[in-house]
């Protein structure tokens, strides 16, 4: 889950994975709406990878990305669960986050 949260804490990466909830698209197509190096967008690819946050195929030079939405489904769910506590018992939500009540 750690590979999840460092993915999502770029916001170039949140981008890519929001311009792929609308759908499947080739590397370059993903590249070209970012001013920055090749290698670079290359990196943020590997990181969503490496989070399976997204699939690729390939197809002849061409890859493909697309969202992973089962594994987006499971990080919503988890982010849910974290907050989850405090839509039960406020009062288990202070300045340093939830308490325990053992």
């Amino acid at each position: 889950m750690n590979d999840v949260f460092k993915a999502l804490s770029d916001p170039t990466r949140r981008e890519i994975l929001r311009l792929l909830a609308s759908g499947e698209q080739t590397a370059g197509d993903l590249a070209s709406r970012f001013d920055m190096t090749k290698p670079t967008v290359s990196h943020h690819f590997s990181v969503l990878k490496a989070a399976d946050l997204v699939r690729t195929r390939r197809e002849g030079q061409q890859i493909f990305y697309a969202l992973n939405t089962t594994v987006m489904q499971d990080v919503m769910t988890r982010i849910y669960d974290l907050f989850k506590v405090a839509d039960e018992d406020p009062s288990k939500i202070g300045p340093a986050g939830p308490k325990d009540d053992a």
